[in-house]
């Protein structure tokens, strides 16, 4: 008996550590990060292969005027005027944002993801609400950041920060107006000090391409993305990096790059993901002609599918038909000895747990009010990426390749989910409990194990020393859903190997980009 109370009380202790490292991970583990201190400019980053723009000078950015002009004279003593006159809060603002915008605004991005990941609960007669894109502020708020929409989110910001920075160099390299420093030796230098021209502005740049995303992504919350907005603005002035007309430069062009990106969200079929009771009929309709027993959900009362035709939507890295050439062969049937051997292994390990698998299906859990899997991955890569002193445009690039690896992954696994429809282990053993809950789609493949699959095989290309490492966190994240008697191994397995082939769709890319 006392270790039968025992168990579930380390299960809380653990399940506490696991929120408090997330927030940490989010906020405060790279709070005292340097300088960013490129090893290489990446000069050559206006003629990379951009996401959605034609070509990097599709959006006119008009010549600066001379840094000897009155003009100009007067943003420098703007400059002045500020350091003269700098508070400790300033000091730490400049010294955050210093660590690189792509880093900083790939952070808020994962806080306003944790916020939004919070499934809605049921109204009095015990039916669901959902979130209203045309209404974002009644509730349930717009949007619920769940797993899909999430990685949808973070691959929208990333690219279209690309986007905005291959333009932004190819502007950079056609005006080369240096830095302020460069033009007053008496200002302050509160960064690292570069030879990359600051007309436009990086940090514009990307400023202006995160806060139109954002503000599409996440309606309600403007007034905190307008904030960080002028935070960043406010700290590349004060710095002496910039000066003011190199902000608004870089932010008109990150402005008009994301207004592309926009316009490709309002109709890649996100909108119309969540589908209807008739859809989700015919999907369990479809499943029970085949012979095969149905996933269903079993919340009480029953919620409605976690947005069942997300795998309609517009992938990045591939067409639509590689989605269905992508999906996986069938499951195990619910009724062979595979699938009975499967489930006797899930309800093993969760009748007989261990300290070790207990951790691991916290760490990996990634639930509700978490940055979601792919946010997980994101935050590894970025402390990663912090070892490399990339230049800004690198960050980019990386983030870029990863996220839209991850949301493909997401609508390919999608996909697959609910054309097979296929039952979790506590659906066909009632004895199985989980240990994180019961995710409110089909089991097969898993999610956990098709992000993981994707970011380790990009992650691997773009730091080939640790692509061993990733591998292994991909497997320990796919396993872990099995630890938790989320998932049958078929369902881990295969997604695995789902993910590594869309991982290499993303390999494909930037091996023809133009960067490596």
């Amino acid at each position: 008996m006392k270790k039968t109370i025992w168990i579930p009380a380390t299960l809380i202790i653990l399940a506490g550590l696991v929120i408090l490292s997330c927030s940490k991970s989010i906020k405060g583990s790279t709070d005292d990060v340097l300088a960013l201190q490129p090893d290489n400019n990446d000069l050559s980053g206006g003629t990379w292969k951009p996401v959605l723009l034609t070509t990097p000078n599709e959006f006119e950015v008009k010549a600066p005027v001379p840094v000897s002009s009155p003009e100009y004279i007067v943003q420098i003593n703007e400059i002045k005027s500020w350091q003269a006159n700098l508070t400790a809060d300033d000091k730490k603002t400049v010294e955050y944002w210093s660590a690189g915008a792509i880093l900083r605004w790939n952070e808020i991005l994962r806080e306003l993801v944790s916020k939004y990941n919070l499934p809605p609960y049921q109204n009095a007669d015990n039916t669901y609400p959902a979130p209203s894109a045309s209404n974002p502020l009644a509730y349930p708020q717009f949007p619920f950041a769940n797993p899909p929409y999430a990685s949808r989110a973070y691959a929208y910001v990333s690219a279209a920060q690309y986007d905005a920075l291959i333009a932004a160099w190819h502007y950079k390299k056609l005006y080369n107006r240096a830095a302020p420093y460069h033009a007053d030796s008496s200002l302050k230098v509160m960064v690292t000090k570069s030879t990359l021209p600051s007309y436009p502005s990086t940090e514009g740049a990307v400023i202006g391409a995160a806060v139109e995303m954002m503000k599409l992504l996440f309606p309600g919350d403007q007034e905190f993305i307008q904030q960080k907005a002028e935070e960043h603005r406010r700290a590349s002035i004060i710095s002496g990096a910039n000066v003011r007309s190199d902000v608004e430069a870089g932010e008109a062009l990150g402005r008009s790059v994301a207004q592309k990106f926009v316009a490709r969200a309002r109709t890649d079929r996100a909108g119309q993901a969540g589908g209807n009771p008739a859809q989700w009929s015919s999907m369990e309709d479809t499943a029970i002609t085949k012979g095969e027993t149905p996933w269903y959900s079993l919340e009480l009362p029953k919620r409605p599918p976690m947005l069942p035709l997300f795998g309609k939507v517009k992938p990045f890295l591939f067409d639509s038909a590689t989605v269905v050439a992508l999906r996986p062969g069938p499951p195990p049937s619910v009724h062979s000895e595979q699938m009975k051997k499967e489930t006797v292994e899930i309800y093993e390990m969760i009748a007989n747990p261990t300290r070790e698998r207990t951790g691991i299906v916290h760490f990996w859990a990634d639930g509700v009010g978490t940055s979601t899997p792919s946010g997980h991955w994101d935050d590894i890569a970025a402390k990663d990426f912090l070892t490399k002193n990339y230049s800004e445009i690198r960050w980019a690039r990386n983030f870029a390749l990863l996220n839209m690896a991850l949301n493909d992954a997401a609508i390919v696994c999608w996909d697959t989910k609910f054309y097979y429809f296929n039952p979790r282990p506590t659906q066909l053993n009632a004895r199985i409990k989980t240990l994180t809950g019961i995710p409110n789609f089909p089991a097969y493949i898993s999610g956990h194990s098709t992000f993981s699959g994707a970011a380790a095989a990009i992650l691997g290309h773009l730091i080939p020393q640790k692509a061993a490492q990733y591998e292994a966190l991909a497997l320990e994240a796919s396993m872990s859903r099995m630890y938790g008697g989320i998932h049958f191994r078929s369902d881990c397995e295969v997604g695995l190997e789902v993910g590594k082939k869309v991982g290499l769709k993303a390999i494909e890319r930037a091996m023809e980009d133009g960067a490596e």
